[in-house]
């Protein structure tokens, strides 16, 4: 890759002022193309300290609409980042349709500099590799455009502009203790770097080199390539992307007609072992929190099930400030103009705390696909990509815990009109509600493939027979303990 990378010739210094005259207004131009095309443009630019990266940035984006760009300074994860998974600080900042977003810098300094500072075990640099060309093909399989540009300069070049910013006070807070280091180290960084470049050079999300040696020359291949690369993704906007086949290990589940809803639970031993059990998950909270262990408990089921009733009683163990409740409803206007998951990262907890989803990052492959709000190709692709955001939940060392609220179809109808029919329950009956009661077996179909495919070995689904509430509940409270028990 970068070792055995072969400059472009530079043009004459009249060349470069021509082209980039154009370039740069076309890359204005494109801009609102961008904004009425609804394409997400995010470019990462990466590469030697005192290459000139931020030089280039300010003069690409000199002349673009401030409306519609936002420019990201990573530098060292915060404190409440690093509580957070790897890719979190960086899912979160990623652009809305139609506005760009320029990385200064990005996930791979912070992976290449931790492995090169003996911070990250092989493993682990090699897992984060994983994770992040994951990543990048989900964006672009999404509709995103990603674009990577590595600025490239000589061992001597960066050590001559290093002692020029230190010798201007105006510039001397430029040159920081890593930049020196890397310069010593020059040879073992450009190891590191050929390695993660290579690895992370994939067809759909390339990396560009820079000769960053000139200015204005590095400038001119910036914008240029940037220019061609929008050009192409505006052609490609609405392309359907390729279906992965799914890697991960799957548990055997049974269909829900197969499930026995009989189970039930005497009043009495509900009311013993839900002291019990709550008691249990308190004393568990303390002990996750101590160890920094982030749980994660999701929620999915038919209307009426008792999804409610159930968190309830699992919340009522715990401290109110180490968990929060998210009920989540159809997309705001802002989710709907990003990847479907970035609402869900966003909503992720701290490690030692616990997050509660009132529905999920499943609606892609139930009410999404069934209520024609997403493409074939689209739900179709989430399954793989739902196990591969709960990959890197479990990887990250979360409790993960799905489970599926049961109910037939009969007990469905008498709580449905109970409701109806009891003024204090009224608000919880809508007409939504009886609609998605006539797709009831459409909606059985897609929950029975819901669950085959994305019932891993790491984050397998869990059902609660909910017919007799106290049982689920109960269920509810014991599996929860128990997938906390064997982390811990």
């Amino acid at each position: 890759m970068l070792k055995d990378w072969v400059k472009a010739k530079r043009p004459s210094d009249e060349e470069i002022t021509m082209r980039l005259q154009q370039s740069r207004a076309q890359l204005v131009n494109m801009q609102m193309a961008i904004k009425e095309k609804k394409l997400p443009v995010l470019v990462i630019f990466d590469g030697w300290g005192a290459a000139g990266k931020g030089g280039v940035l300010g003069k690409v984006i000199k002349n673009l609409d401030p409306r519609f760009y936002k420019t990201e300074t990573l530098s060292k994860p915060s404190e409440d980042e690093e509580r957070r998974p790897f890719l979190y600080r960086y899912f979160i900042r990623i652009p809305e349709a139609g506005k760009f977003s320029f990385f200064d810098d990005s996930w791979m300094k912070e992976v290449t500099s931790n492995r090169l500072l003996g911070q990250t075990k092989a493993e682990e640099y090699h897992r984060q590799l994983t994770s992040i060309k994951r990543f990048e093909r989900q964006l672009t399989d999404n509709g995103y455009l990603v674009v990577k540009f590595f600025f490239h300069i000589s061992k001597a070049e960066q050590k001559e502009r290093l002692k020029q910013l230190e010798e201007q006070k105006s510039t001397a807070w430029r040159v920081g203790k890593w930049d020196k280091w890397q310069n010593e180290h020059y040879d073992k960084c450009l190891d590191v770097y050929d390695d993660y470049l290579e690895a992370t050079n994939q067809f759909v999300a390339p990396w560009y080199f820079i000769d960053a040696k000139n200015r204005k020359w590095a400038e001119l291949q910036v914008t240029e390539q940037l220019v061609k690369s929008i050009e192409i993704a505006l052609q490609n906007t609405g392309r359907a992307a390729a279906i992965l086949q799914n890697t991960f290990p799957l548990k055997r589940m049974p269909k829900l007609s197969e499930i026995n809803l009989n189970k039930k639970v005497s009043d009495a031993e509900y009311e013993k072992e839900l002291e019990r059990l709550q008691a249990r998950l308190a004393d568990l909270h303390n002990r996750i929190y101590q160890k920094k262990i982030p749980v994660i408990i999701t929620y999915e089921g038919w209307d009426a099930a008792g999804k409610g009733g159930n968190i309830k009683r699992l919340t009522a163990a715990l401290d109110p400030r180490g968990f929060e409740v998210h009920p989540i409803a159809s997309p705001e206007p802002r989710e709907k103009n990003r990847h479907y998951l970035w609402r869900f990262w966003n909503r992720l907890p701290k490690d030692g705390h616990i997050a509660i989803f009132d529905r999920t990052w499943y609606g892609r492959v139930m009410v999404e696909r069934l209520e024609g709000f997403c493409s074939e190709n689209d739900w179709q692709r989430a399954y793989n990509e739902i196990n591969e955001f709960e990959k890197e939940l479990t990887d990250w060392g979360a409790v993960l815990v799905k489970f599926w609220v049961h109910i037939d179809k009969d007990t469905q109808l008498a709580r449905f009109t109970d409701r109806q029919n009891t003024p204090e329950k009224q608000w919880k009956i809508t007409d939504e509600d009886w609609r998605n009661r006539e797709k009831w077996d459409a909606y059985e179909v897609a929950v029975d493939e819901m669950i085959q495919k994305t019932s891993t070995e790491f984050a397998p689904w869990h059902i609660l027979e909910s017919n007799d509430k106290h049982y689920a509940r109960l269920k509810a409270l014991k599996t929860v303990i128990e997938e906390i028990e064997k982390k811990l």
